[in-house]
């Protein structure tokens, strides 16, 4: 390597990874790295959303509720979901628009400590009246680290055709 060039942008993936509509067929599968959810990401999220639910944020409220302690905020792990999948490189630079979130199911709790993957599948899949974009539905299942699906739910999205 040159000494004189710069280093590649590391949160820049490479854009042979890119898929662009043609690229995405019905059954089509990715799975995304890992990610821990710590203290820090609820407090920032709390802070963030407004959200200081006890719940989320008061340990001994939460030792008497329902889940036994706090328990992440589900919006949280559905914002982490859309990062992980970002970060595959496959929607980079190609996804025009989130258009819709269709029957997101919050099944089980997330706590701190929990460490959370994005599967993503192609479940539809169809052409617009522009040919430079398409709709796909991807069924997105975030999977904890048992193996438990945690949250599910269809995110919509309008995604580039292949440049002509």
């Amino acid at each position: 390597m040159n000494p004189d060039e710069p280093l590649p942008d590391p949160l820049i993936p490479d854009a042979l990874s890119r898929c662009y509509w043609e690229d995405m067929p019905l059954g089509t599968r990715w799975i995304s790295q890992r990610r821990t959810i710590t203290e820090a990401d609820v407090s920032a999220f709390a802070g963030l959303s407004g959200d200081f639910n006890p719940l989320h944020v008061d340990d001994v409220y939460a030792a008497a509720g329902p889940f036994g302690r706090r328990v992440v905020h589900g919006l949280l792990v559905l914002a982490m979901a859309t990062g992980l999948r970002q970060q595959m490189g496959v929607f980079y630079g190609v996804v025009k628009a989130f258009a819709e979130v269709k029957s997101w199911v919050f099944k089980r709790p997330v706590f701190i400590g929990d460490t959370i993957t994005a599967v993503t599948t192609v479940i539809e899949s169809r052409p617009t009246s522009k040919d430079t974009q398409g709709v796909v539905e991807q069924r997105v299942d975030v999977v904890n680290q048992d193996g438990e699906i945690v949250q599910t739910g269809v995110f919509v999205t309008l995604i580039a055709t292949r440049p002509r």
